[in-house]
């Protein structure tokens, strides 16, 4: 087997140098309804191809003995600047907005033709000045071409975020999976045209309306607008910039009725938060396991039947937007979108059941409790999953008089880890 050669920091970020002779030359088409870029024209008259959707070659002036496709799928279109590339013909790409922006500049690059890109205002910052915000803290994340499914759950996560979208991937669809939390919606519908309209709605409303394609899509928290809820080191979906595996005093609880740290740490290491993907913490308590998955930019649900769980308040503590559900599991989980991943903090067997039967591709459980190992086991096993467990039982270094030291032993815990077959296979919406 042979492996192409890794390629240099500016083929990856696109900063080589202008390349020699015959080039694709990406054009964007301003999503503001601007005047075209200054270079556009002299692009076209030197042009031998061009390559765009019927509204882009409309609204320019292809010469009259250039040839020109009519860009639908993408294969054909590149097979033939390719040819143009390989004769030593000059070809133009007309695209939308921004084509280094989830646009066209990827492929053609992958398909190893050099390319000259000169972008306009993309959809997306178009969007947010429509609608009179910043967007120094927003996340952008695409839908068109890919599983809805990420891109939900980054709006679900973070309280600022911006998607494009694709036919049976919108503001519609979005909306409905939506449902549950508190958001509003910004649709932006046909920018730089004379139809272009921008709609504020509710998720609920969203998923009742016909939306005119292209269309961006606005997902941002009650209230909150990216100067509000920008992180402080300008990293909307990284890492969190204090860690994670927090000490239980970065918490309110009752009682230490909380997931102890060096427990925590392991626990979400085995979940494996992300932004995109979304995972239930069942049976919260203070909703420390789940307060740090958000941290980590996954989106969480956390299940709690007691209504005076400070949840919400350690939530508001950390900065995260955690969805949380009153009620007792399994009964509570009936209604829930699917997850990525669980972390079963709390309830009997019945409940590890009713979250094995959902299918997650990961379940995660602590159980203090050794009469129940072994039935959790069993049953994971029984649902197909491959289960493997480890026992914590960590000693903290506490002080004594005269300033000697002790270990203070903390409550061992087993922690299983349930895995389906395919654990890269995270789950489709």
């Amino acid at each position: 087997m042979t492996t192409s050669p890794t390629p240099s920091a500016d083929a990856v970020l696109g900063t080589a140098a202008e390349p020699a002779g015959a080039v694709v030359t990406l054009v964007g088409m301003d999503a503001t309804g601007r005047p075209d870029h200054p270079a556009l024209a002299a692009a076209l008259a030197g042009a031998g191809l061009v390559v765009g959707a019927a509204r882009h070659l409309a609204a320019v002036p292809v010469p009259p003995r250039c040839a020109t496709v009519l860009l639908g799928p993408l294969a054909p279109a590149l097979r033939r600047l390719a040819a143009a590339v390989a004769a030593g013909t000059p070809a133009v790409v007309l695209a939308s907005g921004d084509p280094g922006f989830f646009g066209i500049v990827r492929r053609v690059r992958a398909a190893g033709l050099p390319v000259r890109v000169l972008p306009a205002v993309s959809s997306v910052a178009a969007t947010f000045a429509r609608a009179g915000l910043s967007w120094d803290g927003a996340a952008v994340v695409s839908a068109h071409g890919r599983d809805l499914g990420p891109a939900l759950n980054a709006c679900r996560a973070l309280p600022v975020v911006a998607v494009l979208t694709a036919p049976g991937a919108g503001a519609a669809e979005l909306g409905a999976g939506l449902a549950g939390w508190s958001r509003r919606l910004a649709v932006a519908e046909q920018l730089g045209t004379p139809d272009e309209r921008l709609t504020w709605t509710t998720p609920e409303q969203a998923a009742a309306t016909v939306w005119a394609d292209p269309h961006v899509v606005l997902s941002l928290a009650p209230d909150a607008v990216p100067a509000d809820r920008i992180r402080a080191d300008n990293q909307p979906a990284a890492a969190p910039a204090g860690g994670w595996a927090l000490p239980e005093s970065a918490y309110a609880h009752r009682a230490s009725m909380i997931t102890k740290a060096e427990v925590r740490a392991l626990v979400v290491a085995r979940l494996r938060p992300r932004l995109g993907r979304l995972l239930w913490d069942v049976g919260a308590g203070s909703g420390s396991v789940g307060i740090e998955c958000a941290l980590l930019g996954a989106a969480v649900i956390a299940v709690e039947r007691d209504p005076d769980a400070p949840i919400r308040a350690n939530a508001a503590r950390h900065g995260v937007d955690v969805r949380v559900v009153a009620g007792a599991a399994p009964a509570a989980l009936d209604a829930l979108p699917d997850p990525d991943a669980v972390f079963v903090g709390g309830g009997g067997t019945d409940v590890l059941a009713a979250v094995a039967a959902r299918r997650p591709p990961r379940v995660v459980a602590a159980l203090a409790a050794l009469d129940r190992v072994a039935p959790a086991v069993h049953l994971l096993r029984a649902a197909g999953y491959a289960v493997e467990g480890s026992q914590l039982a960590a000693a903290r270094l506490a002080d004594l008089p005269g300033g000697s030291l002790r270990l203070a032993a903390t409550n061992p815990v087993v922690v299983l880890t349930g895995e389906l077959p395919e654990p890269s296979a995270w789950r489709k919406p």
